[in-house]
């Protein structure tokens, strides 16, 4: 009950404070101001968000070890890595799920506007990209061949870790081009296409440059 109650808390101060982000910027609102609209003081808002970048980018922190917990699933299923990551990406397009840059939502777009128009909110995502190739480096770890077809070449904690960079990369060039073809003005429908297919390409060169 202890952690529920304290993830309600985290939500309902992240979303007093991106209402206000929204509706003023990013860098006109300050800690104070976000504080008074969550009906608590600045000692207790940094408790829960060391930094203010960490008030938009809440959101980001259900998906940290999200690979890694794709890949301890699908290691259940028999799946090679790679396959139950994919798999997980192409069911994201089809939920429409912001995490793959495939939703026209006006409410998710709008938070990509603030999110990738604030250089410091770029700059803090880049911990929480760090942390998901973290996490998914040692999930994958000791994890087997990555495609099924024989062992990562090299000593693993580094091939891990090479490996985990670059699934997460890829992850992110396919949800900014889905973002961006979307803030051009083509809806989610249009996109899902050439996200399937973008996506399927994407896998099918981790496949072959990871394969041992």
């Amino acid at each position: 009950m202890r952690e529920r109650k304290k993830q309600r808390t985290y939500q309902v101060i992240s979303d007093a404070a991106i209402t206000l982000f929204l509706e003023k910027g990013f860098d006109q609102v300050s800690v104070a101001e976000v504080a008074a609209a969550a009906e608590i003081s600045k000692p207790t808002l940094f408790r829960y968000f060391p930094a203010k970048e960490d008030l938009a980018l809440h959101r980001f922190a259900d998906h940290v070890d999200e690979a890694a917990r794709v890949v301890a699933d699908g290691r259940a299923e028999g799946l090679p890595p790679l396959d139950a990551l994919r798999r997980h990406f192409l069911d994201g397009l089809c939920r429409r799920d912001p995490v793959t840059g495939l939703s026209d939502d006006a409410d998710v777009l709008a938070f990509h506007r603030l999110l990738y128009g604030t250089p410091s909110l770029v700059a803090r995502l880049h911990t929480y990209v760090k942390r998901s190739e973290e996490e998914l480096a040692a999930a994958l770890d000791g994890s087997g061949p990555l495609d099924g077809s024989g062992p990562l070449d090299g000593p693993g904690p580094l091939a891990s870790r090479l490996a985990a960079g670059q699934i997460v990369a890829v992850q992110r060039i396919l949800a900014e081009e889905n973002w961006r073809r979307i803030e051009a003005g083509e809806s989610a429908e249009e996109v899902l296409p050439g996200a399937v297919a973008a996506a399927d390409l994407a896998f099918g060169q981790l496949r072959t440059g990871l394969r041992a």
